[in-house]
């Protein structure tokens, strides 16, 4: 009897240690409610590192945009990075719009303006009128990401609002040409461009995809991804495992509307481009003072 005493209570000795030691690496403390708060985003530790766990800690800061124009309709995605309003979105989007309604992932509908464009880098800042209190992105730091890293893309595709993927990194500092001319390829549809496959119009390698991108280019430095990404994802978020944003998706593969309607060639074929985070953080300063251009 005093032995098995003895054993028992060294079982349980050995357990209370290694359930401590599990807490202690796991950092799982019941104190703090199951949430820990990564870079300003409060991630579920239960789903921290998880797709699901991204979607719900980032997806009220995505946001669709509809932008109308002399050139015709636009549909596209953006990143709320302030509380009042002020969103992330590409200039393509948004370019040469007249009215710009953008829904909330709450389904609340505001009129914006556009604050400031820059088109050699396809972004542009535009400001929600009468709003408060919004989650504001955590904005990450592209320089950090690598080849092969996971990551999450949220937008609108086709104006389904909403829409989470994921997929990887597949490649850095792919040199993605688009067109710097507002009114370039604008029309109905995702995206609002009418290049084959709907998709707004690029160069890479040489070769053009989606449509003629016109005379008037600028090439910059992009994430390349495999998350499916479709017309109408564009000014939306990529997204690091963690909840940060590390790139504005801008521009990605589009099937030929023939090949589309065949059994091959039809739906994402995993090539999508990003703007990196750090080019955006760059150019907020001029966005912000009314650039345009």
């Amino acid at each position: 009897m005093a032995l098995l005493a003895a054993v028992a209570l060294a079982a349980a000795a050995v357990g209370g240690g290694t359930a401590y030691a599990v807490q202690t690496l796991t950092g799982d403390d019941a104190r703090s409610g199951g949430a820990k708060n990564v870079n300003g985003t409060s991630v579920s530790t239960g789903s921290k590192g998880t797709v699901a766990g991204v979607a719900s800690a980032v997806s009220p800061s995505i946001v669709e945009i509809k932008a109308t124009g002399g050139a015709g309709k636009s549909t596209g995605s953006g990143v709320i990075i302030t509380s009042d309003g002020e969103i992330v979105t590409n200039n393509h989007v948004v370019s040469g719009a007249s009215e710009i309604t953008v829904q909330t992932s709450d389904g609340k509908t505001y009129q914006a303006k556009t604050v400031g464009t820059d088109s050699k880098k396809d972004l542009a800042l535009i400001k929600l009128e009468d709003a408060s209190g919004l989650k504001a992105a955590s904005l990450g730091d592209s320089d950090d990401v690598q080849v092969g890293q996971e990551v999450v893309a949220i937008g609108s595709p086709e104006g389904l609002t909403g829409t989470v993927t994921s997929g990887i990194v597949s490649a850095l500092d792919r040199d993605v040409t688009v067109s710097a001319d507002p009114g370039q390829g604008q029309g109905q549809g995702g995206d609002g461009q009418q290049g084959p496959g709907g998709g707004w119009p690029f160069e890479f390698g040489g070769e053009q995809f989606n449509g003629d991108t016109g005379s008037s280019k600028t090439t910059y430095k992009a994430l390349q991804t495999d998350a499916s990404l479709n017309p109408g994802n564009s000014g939306g978020a990529l997204i690091d495992m963690d909840g940060n944003i590390i790139g504005i998706n801008s521009a990605m593969y589009s099937p030929s509307s023939e090949a589309a309607a065949g059994s091959s060639g039809s739906g994402s074929v995993g090539l999508g481009f990003a703007i990196p985070i750090n080019t955006v953080k760059g150019d907020l300063g001029k966005l912000r003072a009314g650039a345009s251009g």
